[in-house]
């Protein structure tokens, strides 16, 4: 296990107990006592606990803000960045894109504008983005609008069946050798509506969300054409990813 694995591990632990210590890193990670330090010292610094002595103890109620003019302040910002021009590059001119919300969806958003792509989202902030910036081609999928997510509801059945895209981008809080999660069923009951209107499903995420089993499954690894994430991803489920037919592509 690295070390992005292992921080990712650590703050898992302490969704569970307020507090955790040393000793008990040490021994779930099978790690000495000063590499255990060093983590609980480096996440303290990145603001995700708190170092107390001989442990570390939950932020309660801390959350990494971000918006579209301090993208560069959302968790694993470098590696969502190099995904996101990962994912641009298997666009061509002329394909439609169909883009959902999150930092990795609005990176993805910035790398394809103004190029000679048809855009589709319900994602209001990369709506807002795009057509400040005059794209050229901006579909946006109307509805009630959720402000805690920024984007676009519509609570009716069938209502996405009118539009199609070549490529269908998204994200999820984990993704194992079984498919891809989500935590936010409304949201995810919203886009499983357009699985079936796409050519190719590309699902992006930063390789802390690798190993995670988080909410509602929203389809099956055989479901996913694409998978991008970081060189850190768990080998052990990367390859179990590629084994189901799944083109995986590491940056």
């Amino acid at each position: 296990m690295n070390e992005t694995q292992r921080h990712f591990e650590i703050l898992s632990l302490l969704k569970e107990n307020q507090v955790i210590s040393i000793s008990l890193i040490t021994k779930h990670f099978n790690i000495s006592p000063a590499t255990a330090r060093r983590d609980v010292a480096k996440l303290d610094e990145q603001g995700k606990l708190k170092k107390v002595r001989n442990g570390a103890e939950r932020l309660e109620n801390k959350k990494n803000k971000w918006s579209p003019l301090n993208i560069n302040r959302t968790d694993h910002y470098e590696e969502k960045s190099q995904i996101a021009i990962k994912a641009a590059e298997l666009c061509q001119p002329g394909d439609s894109v169909v883009i959902n919300c999150g930092s990795t969806a609005f990176l993805l958003g910035q790398k394809l504008c103004r190029k000679d792509v048809q855009i589709v989202t319900n994602y209001f902030p990369l709506a807002s983005y795009l057509i400040e910036q005059e794209h050229d081609d901006v579909v946006l999928i109307g509805g009630q609008y959720n402000k805690e997510q920024n984007i676009f509801l519509n609570p009716a059945l069938h209502t996405l069946m009118g539009y199609a895209g070549n490529w269908m981008f998204t994200s999820g809080k984990g993704l194992t050798e079984a498919g891809l999660y989500k935590s936010d069923m409304l949201t995810a009951v919203a886009e499983q509506q357009m699985l079936d209107q796409i050519d190719k499903l590309v699902v992006a995420v930063d390789s802390s969300k690798v190993g995670s089993r988080t909410g509602m499954l929203f389809c099956p690894t055989n479901k996913i054409d694409y998978l991008i994430t970081g060189k850190n991803a768990n080998p052990k489920i990367i390859k179990a990813i590629k084994a189901q037919g799944t083109h995986v592509i590491l940056v």
